[in-house]
């Protein structure tokens, strides 16, 4: 059965051609829309430690069908041309799915962040954007990144800074990248995103007892048991919420040293903790650790959320993975071949290309807000709590008696930008789901959530090429 396992790009192919398949589209443009436009290699020397180091990255744009392309920059010593290319090309389809108004990209580097100082990291920062900015890879118009894994709001500040050295008049300078610290023209709620995302998402599919039901499940998502495989910013993020929110129990946490369990659930602030003074999970109090990670993903569990890399689960593994409920965090964590037994076995999978769309979403709000240049909610924050004063006071007339604390508090509250941040990002996550949603239960070709999150991304897609005359 593994024999059969194909790369990560050819998965992402692979889903998209089955797709495609459901769909009548004029000849050649499915090609047109699953072929990467271009992909810009790039090796740079960078002296340090009395020597010179020769690194490797890649910049690949997938679709230009909106401007400007978007997507992250990976740091990893896995990062390969391949996976670069796959990344960009579930870009183009995550931003179509969301109704984001980007075309895809991505970017990577092959290093391990981890081997290098602060110092050093800022320069091979700056170098690599140097010459992503020397081609038009990064521009405010044109090619947006964001962080992905191994980089964050730090790097994103030495990009932004590299492109304003070269180009100090562009007064939409600070929209080439997004994920920036918030006093470098970032926005709130980016860092949390993606796991908030992920969280809208599942709170949207748990609204629909008939979907709840296909997955053999029943109920909200209180007392769910969850196991988590990664935590990393999203997997943590998500984590964080859906058990102190929404009432979910982490059973498991898979990490790089181990997977560690407990049937009471962990407390993921203080596994968080742990993990950034031990390097690892292993020796964390009252848990049952084991060394085989991805043995995790194999727990009996209510909702399986692999947050970490792509292919986790194979056709190696697929045959004892037990969750009926699968939430993809990570990109392609799901091989095609274990996709489609997953699917005949009546596993319930939300796709990666829907899933992890948060973080994109919130990306999107924060480039908005540095090309208006003004804050959200700076210019009705007051009218709102002016109004709410204004609707109390009316009540308490007629009524004759004040009003609760509580309840003054509540409409007298005007939104500020986490606020809105967060509400754009559920009304996206939950419309989503429910265009993901009506394609599935109204066309009898299309098997599944991905492919309907495919077929939804295609159509968008091929509408804009067909409108543009391309």
């Amino acid at each position: 059965m593994a024999d059969q396992e194909v790369s990560f790009k050819d998965s992402v192919d692979l889903m998209f051609d089955r797709a495609a398949a459901t769909l009548e589209l004029p000849p050649g443009l499915a090609d047109q829309i699953k072929a990467n436009n271009n992909v810009y290699h790039v090796r740079f020397f960078v002296k340090f430690r009395d020597g010179y180091r020769l690194f490797s990255g890649w910049r690949a744009v997938h679709s230009e069908h909106r401007l400007p392309v978007k997507g992250g920059i990976r740091y990893a010593p896995s990062v390969s041309q391949d996976d670069v290319e796959a990344l960009a090309a579930l870009m183009t389809y995550k931003c179509a799915i969301v109704d984001v108004p980007f075309g895809g990209s991505k970017g990577g580097l092959n290093i391990d962040p981890r081997d290098y100082s602060e110092s050093e990291l800022e320069r091979i920062t700056r170098r690599f954007a140097m010459e992503l900015i020397k081609k038009g890879y990064i521009s405010p118009s044109l090619n947006v990144p964001a962080p992905d894994m191994g980089t964050g709001a730090r790097e994103m500040a030495w990009i932004v800074d590299t492109y304003r050295t070269l180009h100090p008049d562009d007064i939409n300078a600070i929209a080439c990248v997004t994920g920036k610290p918030a006093s470098q023209g970032g926005i709130k709620g980016r860092v949390e995103a993606t796991g908030r995302g992920v969280q809208n998402a599942l709170q949207e599919y748990f609204r629909h007892p008939e979907d709840v039901k296909r997955a053999k499940l029943e109920g909200s998502l209180e007392g769910k048991r969850i196991v988590l495989q990664g935590l990393g910013n999203v997997g943590f993020h998500a984590a964080k919420f859906l058990s102190e929110e929404d009432g979910g129990l982490i059973t498991a946490i898979a990490e790089r040293d181990g997977a560690i369990r407990s049937k009471k659930g962990f407390n993921i602030e203080e596994v968080f903790a742990y993990i950034s003074e031990h390097k690892g999970v292993k020796g964390f109090p009252d848990a049952e650790y084991t060394e085989d990670s991805r043995s995790a993903l194999e727990d009996d569990c209510d909702i399986l959320i692999p947050a970490a890399l792509e292919g986790q689960i194979t056709m190696h593994n697929a045959p004892r993975i037990k969750a009926p409920l699968i939430a993809e965090a990570a990109n392609g964590p799901i091989t095609f071949g274990a996709d489609e037994y997953l699917r005949d076995k009546g596993t319930v999978i939300l796709p990666d290309a829907y899933l992890n769309a948060g973080g994109v979403t919130v990306s999107y709000f924060e480039w908005i807000k540095n090309l208006s240049h003004i804050r959200f909610g700076r210019l009705d924050r007051r009218h709102e709590e002016i109004r709410g004063n204004n609707i109390l006071k009316a009540i308490e007339t007629m009524t004759g008696k004040p009003a609760p604390a509580n309840i003054r508090a509540e409409l007298s509250y005007g939104s500020d930008e986490l606020d809105l941040v967060r509400s754009g990002l559920d009304d996206t996550m939950r419309t989503a789901y429910l265009n993901i949603r009506e394609i599935f239960l109204s066309r009898e070709n299309v098997p599944d959530l991905r492919t309907a999150s495919f077929v939804l991304a295609i159509e968008k897609i091929s509408m804009a090429y067909r409108e543009m005359g391309l």
